[in-house]
């Protein structure tokens, strides 16, 4: 009776042993092999990073061949466009502005330049904006290869600015790439990729319209007046 007694107890035994052994996921799959899986609570590994490198201003990119000087008036280009002779007030007065409202230092090099005239946006009955002066001109910054872009500068009988900004390696007059500023007083510059400078305002399209614009930058008259560029 005692070795019947003694030989359950080494089977109970024997069993817990097994049990407290089985690590388990319920699919009989024991393995053998344990694992130290990460509680919930344990921070997450952390992943060091390298600094970014800053990448060196490569030269902007200029055309194989001068460009043209003049354009003819058309449907979309109602007066024609010229190029101002350099040193001349047509030449001078859009390079100021741009300084004067995106600044740099050094000399523009300018790349391109257009003159030309037309209607306001929508069209007025207004005399004095009935004709407005632009300016298309891309240059970039000879002290600083970061500083490339395209403007469009506007002259009206009560003041003159810049009206959008294109990144340098954008061609002709098309959305996205016009970017327009709603300003006011009070309103820090910003510094935008792919734009040169720093700009205050908010930012919007204004080739279609945008941020309660509902009207386009420039009207179908000289919207041509950029093809090409």
């Amino acid at each position: 009776m005692r070795r019947a007694r003694l030989m359950v107890l080494l089977l109970l035994v024997g069993l817990l042993a097994l049990a407290a052994c089985d690590r388990g996921d319920g699919d009989g799959d024991t393995g053998g092999v344990f694992t130290n899986s990460p509680r919930q609570s344990d921070p997450p590994p952390i992943t060091i990073s390298p600094e970014p490198v800053e990448a060196s201003p490569t030269p902007p990119a200029l055309p194989e061949t001068p460009p043209p000087t003049s354009g003819a008036a058309s449907a979309s280009c109602v007066d024609g466009w010229t190029t101002p002779e350099a040193g001349t007030a047509d030449h001078t007065l859009p390079l100021k502005v741009i300084r004067r409202t995106a600044r740099f230092t050094g000399e523009p090099v300018v790349v391109d330049m257009r003159l030309f005239t037309g209607p306001e946006s929508p069209p007025s009955d207004k005399g004095y904006i009935a004709e407005i002066r632009r300016w298309y001109v891309k240059l970039y910054a000879a002290d600083d290869l970061t500083y490339q872009g395209r403007f469009l500068v506007e002259s009206r009988t009560f003041g003159r600015g810049v009206a959008a900004v294109a990144p340098y390696d954008t061609a002709g007059f098309t959305s996205p790439d016009w970017i327009g500023f709603q300003w006011e007083v009070g309103d820090a510059p910003e510094v935008y990729p792919g734009l040169p400078g720093a700009w205050a305002g908010i930012p919007y399209d204004f080739v279609i319209g945008g941020e309660g614009l509902t009207i386009p930058g420039l009207p179908d008259e000289v919207r041509g007046c950029l093809a090409g560029t």
